[in-house]
């Protein structure tokens, strides 16, 4: 598998007051709290991991083509058009079983509507938003390849499954579109198949471009059998030409329990983007809730990786089924995969989250698709009560001429910054008690002392952060140009 550039770097650098230290290259990076990758002690305060709020139906798969087990939702924004794509489909007891590939489209990421394309025939009716009903339909998964050497009309691209009734059978279909309207099989052949290990490929596995690790990225699910017993898994691997892929490796979660993992959800971060997120749908097989006809129930997760292998799992739910009775039902919370900004619920706050939740499969009625949204960088933050707590950063090096911060507090509570060396002795000038108090929410709040934001004297050193919060939550960090 292609290494990836580690990013921020950490290695030995001469310190401000001449010691080596292990120093992290932060550069002009955003850098979120989602991890301990920056922390090197906490007292009184914790991470902590915060829940997406429900919004609207932002798509109800209510069409003839659609139905309750419409899913494997893939979202994304394309210049000024919000992109969606998905499968159709409906599941009856006894009756055949056509999944399609369907599109919707959106000005705001917000309210959504399916387009007539005219391209695929349903029932003798070219009026449906269907785009594909060949092979792959299963899971098709698209996205917009940002690849500066990518073939023209490669310009999108997707993965797909045949819908196989044997392990044998299983395989990953490559496509290619011009437009993300019109596709074709970028190749005939599969570009992987069962005999690259114990691949199912029945999930949504998704693909991207990474310009850090100039290559193709997959994540597909798998299964392991530990003791005999099956468990889902997620698999990675690595092509340069989104023909010919890497050995597939198994994800490790260090000391994460072991859990069935039904979709994976990964995409770097659009604001730090050496940052993967993930957003598995965890599946509990043997739980049914009262009434409800198959086994199983999930919600969704959420994991973290700097190197697109190594994963930071939270055991607690990112979004858990509520107190809708049917997102009980088996199957249901899969996130789709894409994360977009839209105008926020609240109509004069600044901009927000959207990600997109799954909820009815397997039900009576139609899927929906459900709009669920968060603050900007806000999946984790440092948290301390009002009673104060610290944190303190291993050492760093930065770019930039001003410290911006991510950052809420209560009407009561407050932040201040100190600038240490790296053997964590107050800078002059930039001590705590020189820090304006710091109270307020905000996504992008200078930090300043006695007035004055310019750090531009310590950008290229060894240097350390240390933070006072009291009733706050710290979502990010980033050095920026001193304002003018």
């Amino acid at each position: 598998m292609a290494k990836r550039k580690r990013a921020p770097r950490t290695k030995k650098k001469q310190g401000i007051n001449g010691n080596d230290a292990d120093l992290i290259e932060l550069g002009a990076r955003r850098e979120l709290f989602v991890d301990d990758y920056l922390i090197e002690r906490m007292d009184n305060a914790q991470l902590r991991l915060h829940e997406p709020v429900p919004r609207n139906v932002a798509i109800e798969h209510e069409a003839p083509w659609e139905g309750n087990t419409s899913g494997y939702h893939t979202i994304f924004k394309d210049g000024r058009l919000f992109r969606a794509y998905y499968r159709g489909s409906h599941y009856e007891p006894n009756a055949p079983y056509k999944p399609v590939v369907c599109y919707a489209e959106s000005s705001d990421g917000i309210e959504w509507y399916k387009p007539e394309l005219g391209l695929v025939s349903h029932k003798g009716s070219m009026r449906n938003n269907i785009i594909w009903d060949g092979p792959g339909a299963l899971n098709f998964t698209p996205f917009l390849d940002r690849n500066p050497k990518c073939r023209k009309g490669e310009e999108y691209k997707a993965l797909g499954s045949p819908h196989a009734s044997s392990q044998k059978e299983q395989a990953q279909l490559a496509f290619k579109s011009p437009d993300g309207i019109h596709w074709s099989l970028l190749s005939k052949k599969p570009v992987m198949d069962h005999t690259m290990g114990t691949n199912l490929f029945d999930s949504q596995n998704v693909a991207f471009y990474d310009p850090q690790r100039a290559c193709y990225v997959e994540y597909h699910r798998d299964s392991i059998y530990p003791d005999g017993v099956r468990y889902r898994q997620i698999m990675t691997c690595t092509s340069k030409d989104f023909r010919r892929w890497t050995e597939q490796r198994l994800l490790d979660y260090g000391d994460a329990p072991l859990e069935h993992l039904y979709t994976n959800a990964v995409t770097p971060y659009y604001r730090a983007p050496h940052i993967y997120m993930g957003f598995p749908k965890r599946l509990v097989p043997d739980r049914r809730r009262s009434g409800h006809r198959p086994p199983g129930v999930s919600d969704t997760v959420f994991m973290t990786s700097r190197d697109g292998l190594s994963f930071k799992r939270w055991g607690e739910a990112f979004v858990r089924p509520g107190l809708q009775p049917e997102r009980w039902e088996t199957r249901n919370n899969m996130t789709a995969w894409g994360m977009v900004e839209t105008a926020n619920y609240l109509p004069t706050a600044p901009k927000e989250l959207s990600i997109f939740v799954s909820e009815g499969y397997y039900g009576n009625e139609n899927v929906r698709l459900r709009r669920f949204t968060l603050r900007v960088d806000g999946f984790v933050s440092v948290r301390a009560p009002l009673k104060g707590g610290e944190l303190v950063t291993r050492p760093f090096a930065f770019e930039g001429g001003a410290l911006s911060l991510n950052i809420s507090t209560s009407a009561a509570g407050s932040a201040r910054v100190e600038l240490q060396d790296a053997d964590g002795r107050p800078i002059e000038g930039y001590a705590l008690s020189d820090c304006d108090e710091i109270y307020g929410d905000d996504l992008e709040r200078m930090v300043t002392w006695k007035g004055r934001a310019d750090v531009r004297a310590l950008a290229g050193q060894t240097v350390r952060l240390r933070f006072a919060l009291s009733d706050a939550d710290l979502y990010s960090l980033q050095f920026t140009p001193l304002p003018d």
